[in-house]
């Protein structure tokens, strides 16, 4: 079978979510017109949630780099509203709607072929999140789309952000298994060969629309284990 000799030993799949397993963008969209327009706003939804987006990686770098301890994903996403809507003409807004908004990443869409995908590898691997999301987040995002987890891994749980060796590590070290015999799957060739270096197998599964129409990665750019069109073609590709 293709992918069978790749694929030997390997016990457990980790996976990003944000943009390789739900889809933020048109999520945020969504969340952001229902909330801000009972309110009077009109706004191009889709560039609040690229605005929104745009300060992901700053504010997690300001953990990264030491200059301010580790905090929740949950209160750097707040911090990084509070940072952007000004330039919107967002202002006066109450704690309520500030909240509501950064509760909004609680409630994102998976793509349409994840749940089932996920079903289908759990079957033969032990499944989890390796994402910057907060275990809290992960939850309701599995409640929320019906994601089969085995365990919430990640940046909580290492105490520190994708792409630091620690988040990779932590993980592994979680399920006591040897980088090697984890995988893990992104739809981003940073995070893949971050993860790579630390020596987990890596399989790359593309998002083409992640930015909107044909801005993701349609292959990746790094070397990896194997690459796929979605999730359904991986687990093809996996023997699941």
């Amino acid at each position: 079978m293709p992918g069978q000799t790749e694929a030997a030993g390997v016990a457990a799949l980790f996976f990003d979510v944000f943009g390789t397993l739900v889809d933020w963008r048109t999520s945020i969209a969504r969340e952001a017109e229902s909330i801000l327009t009972p309110l009077g706003y009109r706004l191009d939804w889709l560039a609040f949630a690229d605005f929104w987006r745009a300060e992901y990686q700053p504010g997690m770098e300001e953990v990264r780099s030491g200059r301010i301890p580790f905090a929740r994903l949950d209160v750097l996403h707040r911090r990084n509203l509070e940072r952007f809507i000004p330039r919107l003409g967002l202002t006066g807004l109450s704690d309520a709607v500030l909240h509501d908004l950064t509760m909004a990443w609680h409630r994102l869409d998976a793509w349409p072929d994840v749940p089932a995908a996920l079903a289908r590898l759990k079957r033969k691997f032990i499944i989890a999140p390796c994402s910057n999301g907060n275990i809290a987040l992960m939850v309701d995002l599995a409640r929320r789309n019906a994601l089969p987890w085995d365990a919430i891994l990640g940046a909580e749980i290492a105490g520190d952000y994708k792409p630091k060796p620690r988040a990779y590590l932590g993980s592994c070290e979680a399920l006591n298994l040897a980088p090697g015999r984890c995988m893990m799957v992104a739809a981003h060739s940073n995070d893949l060969k971050a993860a790579a270096a630390c020596g987990l197998r890596t399989a790359h599964t593309a998002r083409v629309n992640e930015y909107g129409p044909n801005t993701g990665e349609a292959a990746p750019t790094v070397p990896v284990d194997y690459a796929a069109a979605d999730l359904a073609a991986l687990a093809d590709k996996l023997g699941c």
